[in-house]
C-alpha cells in the first residue's frame, strides 16, 4: 500500500498537479488515496529520500519541493564542469574490464527505456558513467558528480518521464556514442559527447520548467 501511495504522490508531483510548496498533510493524503496513515507516512518519507518533498520544520509535516529554474542551472553549470573533466580523464584510462560493465549497464539502460522504466533506466544511465569516471583515478571527484546526480535526480526524473511520454528517444543516444568512446580511448570525444549530453538535457529541463 504504501508503495501505491508513493508511486500516486509522485505522479502528481512530477505532473504538476501537486505543486511545489503544497502541503502533503498525512491525515488529508490518506483521505484523497483512501487509505490510513501508516503507508502515508512511509511514502513521505520516501518522497524525502528521493528529493520530491522536503520537511519544513519539526511536526510541521512536509511540502511538495519546488523545482526552480535557477536551481536547475547551477547544478548543471557545476555538474557540466566536473564530469566533462570526468569523461576525459576516465576515457584515457578505462580497462577492458571497464568497457564490459559500461557495455551491460548500456544494455540493461536500453532495455529498462523499451519497458518504461523511468527510475531503472536512469540508475543503469549511472551505473555507466559511474565506471568511466571511476576509471580517471579520482574518487574524490566522482564523489563529488554522485552528490550532485542525488541533488539532480528529482530533475533527471521529470525530464526522462516527459521523454518517455513523447517516445522521444534521444535523452538515451548520448551513452553509446559515449561508450563507443570509450572502447576507442578517445578522451577527447567522451569530453565532446558528455558536454553535449548536459547541455541537451539542461536545455530540455529549462524548457519545461519555464512552461510550468
Amino acid at each position: 500500500m504504501a508503495d501505491q501511495v508513493y508511486e500516486a504522490l509522485r505522479n502528481a508531483i512530477l505532473t504538476g498537479e501537486l505543486a511545489g510548496g503544497s502541503p502533503l498533510r498525512v491525515r488529508d493524503v490518506a483521505a484523497m488515496v483512501g487509505t490510513s496513515v501508516m503507508p502515508v507516512r512511509e511514502a513521505i518519507r520516501r518522497l524525502e529520500e528521493t528529493g520530491l518533498a522536503t520537511r519544513v520544520a519539526a511536526h510541521r509535516g512536509a511540502v511538495v519541493r519546488e523545482f526552480t529554474l535557477g536551481e536547475l542551472i547551477h547544478i548543471y553549470e557545476v555538474r557540466a564542469t566536473l564530469e566533462i573533466e570526468a569523461a576525459r580523464r576516465g576515457a584515457a584510462s578505462v580497462t577492458d574490464s571497464d568497457i564490459a560493465r559500461m557495455e551491460a549497464a548500456c544494455t540493461r539502460m536500453q532495455k529498462a527505456v523499451a519497458e518504461g522504466r523511468v527510475w531503472d533506466a536512469l540508475d543503469d544511465d549511472e551505473d555507466l558513467l559511474r565506471t568511466l569516471y571511476s576509471a580517471g583515478g579520482n574518487p574524490v571527484l566522482v564523489d563529488v558528480i554522485e552528490t550532485l546526480w542525488v541533488q539532480c535526480r528529482p530533475y533527471k526524473v521529470i525530464g526522462a518521464t516527459e521523454a518517455f511520454e513523447r517516445n522521444d528517444e534521444s535523452l538515451w543516444s548520448p551513452q553509446p556514442a559515449i561508450l563507443d568512446a570509450a572502447r576507442a580511448r578517445d578522451a577527447k570525444a567522451a569530453a565532446r559527447l558528455t558536454k553535449q549530453s548536459l547541455a541537451s538535457a539542461r536545455q530540455r529541463l529549462e524548457k519545461r520548467l519555464e512552461q510550468s
